[in-house]
């Protein structure tokens, strides 16, 4: 199923994207009950998705980021990869930096000058959970979505701490939707900028794969239903400038997309 979040008529909804391909006039939405964090009923009222916007697919209470999960991306930075035994690089991404499809990343001009992409496939947690053996966590993931950690860079470099190169507002992109009948073993990861291809990697080049980062971090911290994790970046990561569209491309998922606009 691909289960969206969407707005329409002014109201906010969850619904399955319906049709094949990703083309939006070959698709429509149909509206669920509620939310996707339980038994999910489909009622009757359907749109084409050409007709609504689509929104960040969840309002995550905490983005969790793990850094240096590709060995090549750390060495294109001057950094070790840990290895797959050694302690990840985990960090958080506040919820309001989340995003989604179509929504402007917002530069922060005259804070930041060096403003980077990161094309990462994102998990989202279907249940709440904790210290999950990685033979169950197929168990509590609801499915998979695009994502773009999107990172100042220079603030990185400067400061000890992540958060704020990375927790700016909008520096989270999210979506099209959850694909919740997929294998993240071995997908291919795309990034491009106005066309350009920039990244291009496979989840199987993890130095740890999907369900020992959602056990590993469940060890330490609670996951609610809709909490995401970021998962690494492959190498390729790059600058993006105002004026430009950035593109994160997941096989098996879709595409998405966001244009840099300067902050207000």
């Amino acid at each position: 199923m691909r289960i969206a979040r969407f707005s329409v008529d002014d109201e906010v909804k969850f619904g399955l994207v319906e049709g094949e391909g990703e083309q939006p006039d070959a698709l429509e939405v149909a509206e669920i009950l509620g939310h996707p964090f339980g038994p999910i009923q489909v009622t009757q009222r359907r749109w084409p998705l050409s007709r609504v916007r689509l929104l960040s697919p969840v309002l995550p209470s905490k983005v969790i980021g793990i850094g240096r999960n590709y060995a090549e991306h750390a060495a294109e930075l001057g950094n070790e990869a840990p290895g797959k035994t050694d302690p990840a690089v985990v960090f958080l991404k506040p919820s309001t930096s989340v995003i989604g499809p179509s929504d402007a990343i917002q530069y922060p001009l005259g804070v930041s000058f060096d403003v980077q992409h990161e094309a990462e496939l994102a998990v989202v947690i279907g249940r709440l959970c904790r210290q999950v053996p990685v033979a169950r966590v197929s168990e509590v993931v609801l499915g998979y979505t695009c994502g773009n950690d999107v990172t100042a860079r220079d603030l990185q470099r400067a400061e000890k701490q992540w958060g704020r190169a990375k927790g700016f507002d909008t520096f989270c992109p999210l979506g099209p939707w959850i694909e919740t009948e997929l294998d993240p073993s071995d997908l291919a990861i795309t990034c491009t900028v106005d066309n350009e291809l920039r990244q291009a990697g496979r989840t199987t080049q993890m130095t740890r794969p999907v369900a020992d980062l959602v056990s590993y971090v469940s060890e330490a911290m609670t996951l609610l239903p809709g909490d995401v994790i970021l998962t690494g970046t492959p190498s390729g990561v790059g600058p993006i400038v105002v004026g430009q569209q950035v593109s994160v491309g997941i096989e098996g998922i879709g595409n998405l997309t966001n244009r840099v606009v300067a902050r207000d």
